[in-house]
């Protein structure tokens, strides 16, 4: 009797075992399906607005008020060609180079001054050094298109309206303000090593070229793209400060195309998108590495 009923509560215990796991089973399997259905609906809201411009940009005739634009009846590249070569109206190419031209001058001259400003920042002491990181993550909490009318003033007294030179100096000029990262960064590099730079007699000036630089190269490319991706992109600025057609970036440029240009508009929209992902993907390692060493400070 008491083998029986030993066997009987092992049964029983083991029955109550697989009964917990199938609740859990079962539990688990609940929290997955609805949290993969939450994040597939929130990708596809966010998709869906890229996929109907890629569409769109090969249909012939995408309409941005119907689905037709969507699905297309037909598929072409030809307006591709044509946002290339019919340029009376929509000189695309001219609204390219000069965001180009915009982007990589911003970049190389903001970045450096964001470098510069972290290292300052970092490395030295002096009396208004924390009144001054006060002072820029205060004036950080304000968007930027709040002092678009002092801009707009101080370019015309400048007589820097309608110029390239203008745009970048803008934006070269405000870059400095989101130095954080990059000091974070500059941080992290152990105070030995300048020391014995400067035991050997090397100036700060060769601290900084010799020893920084090349330690700091993962976050020096993160500041060129942050730096490139902002101008790239911006149409508030452009749109207030250039007014000649030809001058036009190509986000300003794509808002002038007239309703009826739905599918030149998506062509445009894709290819202006291609530079910053190839770009992307091809220095994503030295911007996720910048990014995190200079959000840690050790």
């Amino acid at each position: 009797m008491s083998s029986i009923s030993k066997a009987d509560k092992l049964i029983n215990k083991q029955i109550r075992k697989s009964r917990t796991g199938r609740r859990f089973t079962v539990k688990k399997f609940c929290e997955y399906f609805f949290t993969y259905l939450a994040l597939l609906v929130i990708a596809f809201i966010f998709a869906f607005p890229v996929i109907w411009l890629i569409l769109a940009s090969f249909s012939e005739s995408g309409s941005m008020y119907t689905f037709k634009g969507f699905f297309p009846s037909s598929y072409s590249i030809e307006t591709f060609k044509k946002l290339f070569t019919d340029t009376n109206m929509y000189d695309y190419p001219q609204w390219f180079l000069n965001t180009l031209i915009i982007a990589v001058s911003s970049a190389v001259l903001g970045g450096l001054l964001v470098i510069l400003t972290a290292y300052v920042m970092s490395r030295f002491r002096f009396p208004a050094r924390k009144g001054i990181m006060k002072l820029t993550m205060v004036l950080g909490m304000f968007p930027s298109f709040m002092a678009m009318t002092a801009v707009y003033l101080l370019m015309t007294q400048f007589d820097m309206i309608n110029k390239l030179w203008g745009l970048v100096l803008i934006y070269s000029a405000g870059a400095p303000m989101g130095y954080l990262t990059q000091k974070g960064f500059f941080d992290t590099i152990p105070n030995s090593m300048y020391e014995a730079a400067r035991i050997d007699g090397a100036s700060n000036l060769k601290v900084f070229v010799k020893i920084t630089l090349p330690i700091a190269m993962p976050m020096i490319v993160y500041t060129l793209i942050t730096s490139f991706t902002w101008p790239w992109s911006d149409f508030i600025l452009p749109k207030l400060l250039l007014k000649d057609k030809d001058m036009y970036t190509v986000a300003v440029g794509l808002m002038s195309l007239g309703d009826t240009e739905f599918a030149r508009f998506a062509a445009g929209s894709v290819f202006i998108a291609v530079p910053i992902i190839v770009l992307y993907f091809c220095l994503v390692k030295y911007m996720v590495n910048g990014l995190t060493a200079g959000a840690v400070k050790e």
